[in-house]
Parts: structure tokens; C-alpha cells; sequence
């Protein structure tokens, strides 16, 4: 019955999508919101799209900060009181993403079951519910704004209200999982999850090596394996995978399936149907109306988004989204490519603030991270973490790119790795190797490798140590390149 009805949205995706936008106008026709823009007389996305204008988080802000107050049926029609926290940068903002009763059943939990459906569809003998699922989320400290409203990182929200069973098929106990302190977490995470029979485990790359690494210590293991050897599955999402997947692979000792999950705090998007298949498949029916912007357009006094009908493949795209969460034509700041039409299919290319166009350039974290991956490759090295940021031009000579690398594993030469990487950065973006010609407007990339634990040590100064904090990859200015190098002096 489910597949089924992920057969019919999957077939019919812009019908799915109107169907979809119609729910939300009419829910939310007489909420505040919808009084102001006259949801009652929007009958069709050409009038929806001309009546609402495009939103950033300080443009809703306001509203939230009402509803956070205790006000209701101001976004959406049926009670709020869950918020969840959303950072995902190192940026000292925090965002307070409002989440529905019908944002919990019809978009997270219900994607969540589709996304087990197509696997089980996909992996018709697996053995993944005879175990248990690791869940290795952020920080699952709920804070009380007053009596009825709370706020917690995503993971923390669902945890919260999911369904008593569903504390039957996931480890770790709640008491650990609840705990704020990364390092201690990780500690009690390896003891209490080593004799658990594990089957499958999501979480940030980052933070499952190195609670691999600890568990592998603790046990004397030569692999993950060896400790959980009913391990079939991992999700994984938020960081591209590519340059981990060989680490992944060393790690765990023997193969198993990987699936890449676009579940943010503002919604679950898209996931992969088929594990190992390039993209991840659209979610037109899980209460969330899409819009796409040309990144060209990002900055316009008027920007102007697409529908599925007209968006291409290969082209970057910044999703707008309306929700059942109350979130109106909402610029998330993510970028995104579709890699297939029918299906629709997409990948997540970047953040629209993380690339480096200094030069024009436009190298995105997409081909940085393929980059790394192509370098590491052919000279043996793993890399662990890295962000990049321009050197600008001066009267010592032109531009260049700045490269800050924790490795793994060192690579034997490393004039060797920047002459791959600065290779396939050719190979992979034209505009990059336009402008690295006879280096005219940009040099050889300056690779600097860092000590491990230093981007540990960076996130834990400015109290983003875990969870779903990330180091920017990329970055069109110099304040994370120059903050970190006076940080590691």
C-alpha cells in the first residue's frame, strides 16, 4: 500500500505538487499570515508566487519571535510548540525553525517511513528491523521557552515525540542521547552501544568516524564488523559523503549499503530510492510546496523562481519552500542540482553563502569535494576535514586559493597533492580552469596541513563542538581561513 502511493507521487510529482501548495493556502487561509496575503482569493502558483514575496529567516523572524511567546495561529492553523534549533553553519545565529503536528506526521516521520519502504522495496531480504538503529544526532538538550513552547536540535524534536515503540528499534538509551557534551557523549555512546546488535546508523560522517575509531580502541577490533556484524545500512546527510566513503569503507571491514538523506529542520526533502544511484529522489508529497532560483538570481531586488516543469538538469538551484510548518516561500540556503528528470532527482551542491567566486571562478562544494576525493586518491592520503577561502590579489602577485587540510593520513608528497587537486578542479569546473590559464587571474591552490584536532578545537571555541556543526567548506571571504590560522598560532 505505501509503495503504492510513493508509485503515484513519484509518477505524477507536479500534480502531487499542486495538490500540495492547495492544502497549504486553504489551511492556513485564516492565520494572520494568510489574512495579510489573501490566501482565501489564491487559486492557482501563478497568484501565489506574485502575492508572496520571497522570505530569509530575518524576514519571518518576527512572526517566530511572536509565536515563541506564546501567540498562536499567526504562520500556521494548528497550535505550534516545538522549535527547532538550526545552526548548521558555524555562524553565530541561531534559527528557530517552527515544527507543526502536521510537519512531525506528514513530513519527517512519514518521509522517514517511505524512506524504509524504498529500501526494504530495494533490499527485499534484509534483516535491518532485527536489530536496532544508531542514532547519532546533535545536541538533545530541550529548552523551555515557557509553559508550552520548547525548543531542541532537530533530532532532539523527533526523538521527542516519536511513537513509545519507536525507542524499542534505536539505541542509544535516551539518558545518553540526551547529553549535551560531545566528548563524554562519545565515550558513553561506545560503551553502551558495543554489545547492542546494531543493524544500521545515521549521523554526521564527522562524529561516526570518530566514535568508530573509540569503539575499535575499547574492543581491540580490527573493524566495525567484528563488532556489529549484523551492520547493513548507513544514513547518512548534511556533509557530501565523498570524501569519506574510503574511510567508511576501511573502518566498517566489509560492504554495506549507503543512503543519503536531505532531512533538514525545515523539512524532509529527498532521499535515495536506490542505494549506490547517484541523487536523491524529490519528495513532492510530504507537505512541502518547492520552488527553485536560479543562483543567479540570489540578490535580485526581485528574484525569480521556476517550477519542476522548467528546471534543468546540472544547473544550481536554490530551493523556496512553503510548508505545513508554516514556513511561506522560505529561502532555505542550501544550492541543489537535478541529476535526473523522471524521477525528479536532485543533489545538494553547496549553501548559497559557501562557494569562492572571487574570481569567477564559481567553484561550489560540490567540486571541492570531488576535488579532494580525486587528489586523495591518486596520492594515498585521507583527508579528515579542510575549508578554503580566496587570497586576494596584491602587489606580491595574483590571486589564489587558500587551502587549510586536516589529514588523515598525510600524503607522501605533498606538492603532489596540490598539483591533483588543482587538476581536478580543472577538470571538473570551466570557469576554474579559465582562470587558472598561464595563471592569469589565479595560481596553484596553497595547501596548508594542519594538525590533527585543530577544527575540533576551533568549533569547540565557539561553542559549536558536535552534532550537526560543521567547519564551512568554502567560503568567498577570509574570515574562517583567517580566524583559524590565528587560532592554530
Amino acid at each position: 500500500m505505501r509503495l503504492w502511493r510513493i508509485d503515484g507521487w513519484k509518477a505524477h510529482p507536479t500534480d502531487a505538487q499542486r495538490e500540495v501548495l492547495q492544502d497549504l493556502v486553504t489551511s492556513a487561509q485564516y492565520t494572520e499570515f494568510g489574512r495579510k496575503y489573501n490566501f482565501s482569493s489564491l487559486f492557482n502558483i501563478r497568484s501565489f508566487k506574485q502575492t508572496v514575496p520571497i522570505h530569509e529567516y530575518d524576514d519571518i523572524k518576527p512572526y517566530i519571535q511572536r509565536i515563541m511567546n506564546g501567540e498562536q495561529n499567526i504562520l500556521w492553523n494548528t497550535p505550534i510548540y516545538w522549535f527547532a534549533k538550526s545552526s548548521g553553519t558555524t555562524s553565530d545565529k541561531s534559527k528557530f525553525i517552527p515544527v507543526s503536528e502536521e510537519s512531525l506526521q506528514d513530513c519527517h516521520y512519514k518521509a522517514a517511513k517511505d524512506v524504509l519502504t524504498m529500501y526494504y522495496n530495494f533490499n527485499p531480504d534484509s534483516d535491518l528491523l532485527t536489530g536496532k538503529g544508531l542514532v547519532l544526532g546533535g545536541s538533545h538538550t530541550i529548552h523551555q521557552v515557557n509553559d508550552d513552547v520548547q525548543y531542541g536540535d532537530l533530532s532532539a524534536v523527533l526523538l521527542q515525540n516519536s511513537p513509545f515503540w519507536g525507542h524499542w528499534i534505536r539505541t542509544p538509551e535516551l539518558s545518553i542521547a540526551l547529553l549535551d557534551e560531545w566528548e563524554t557523549k562519545i565515550e558513553k555512546l561506545a560503551l553502551n552501544t558495543i554489545g547492542e546488535n546494531v543493524t544500521s546508523i545515521s549521523g554526521v560522517p564527522t562524529w561516526t568516524l570518530v566514535l568508530f575509531r573509540r569503539i575499535l580502541e575499547i574492543t581491540g577490533k580490527s573493524c566495525m564488523a567484528e563488532v556489529w556484524p549484523s551492520l547493513e545500512l548507513y544514513m547518512h546527510g548534511g556533509v557530501s559523503f565523498t570524501p569519506y566513503r574510503e574511510q567508511f569503507q576501511q573502518l566498517i571491514g566489509k560492504p554495506i549499503h549507503y543512503l543519503e538523506m536531505y532531512n533538514a529542520s525545515e523539512g524532509f526533502f529527498a532521499a535515495q530510492d536506490v542505494p549506490g544511484e547517484e541523487g536523491m529522489l524529490l519528495f513532492t508529497d510530504h507537505g512541502i510546496f518547492m520552488e527553485f532560483m536560479p543562483i543567479e538570481e540570489y540578490g535580485k531586488a526581485d528574484p525569480q523562481t521556476i517550477g519542476l516543469r522548467e528546471v534543468e538538469l546540472n544547473k544550481h538551484y536554490a530551493p523556496v519552500i512553503s510548508t505545513n510548518g508554516g514556513l511561506w516561500r522560505y529561502l532555505v540556503g542550501d544550492t541543489v542540482q537535478f541529476t535526473s528528470l523522471n524521477p525528479f532527482k536532485i543533489k545538494v551542491s553547496g549553501r548559497l553563502k559557501h562557494y569562492i567566486n572571487a574570481f569567477g571562478e564559481e567553484v561550489m562544494v560540490d567540486n571541492s569535494d570531488k576535488a579532494i576525493a580525486i587528489a586523495s586518491g591518486k596520492t594515498g592520503a585521507i583527508v579528515n576535514d579542510y575549508t578554503a577561502a580566496p587570497v586576494y590579489f596584491s602587489a606580491h602577485g595574483n590571486g589564489a586559493h587558500e587551502w587549510l587540510i586536516e589529514f588523515e593520513k598525510e600524503p607522501a608528497d605533498l606538492a603532489q597533492f596540490v598539483r591533483e587537486l588543482d587538476a581536478a578542479l580543472k577538470s571538473i569546473n570551466s570557469d576554474y580552469e579559465a582562470k587558472r590559464h598561464k595563471d592569469i587571474a589565479l595560481q596553484m591552490p596553497l595547501v596548508k596541513s594542519l594538525r590533527k584536532g585543530v577544527f575540533k578545537e576551533w568549533l569547540r571555541s565557539k561553542g559549536k563542538l558536535g552534532g550537526q556543526h560543521k567547519v564551512p567548506r568554502l567560503s568567498n571571504d577570509r574570515k574562517y581561513v583567517d580566524e583559524i590560522m590565528a587560532f592554530v598560532s
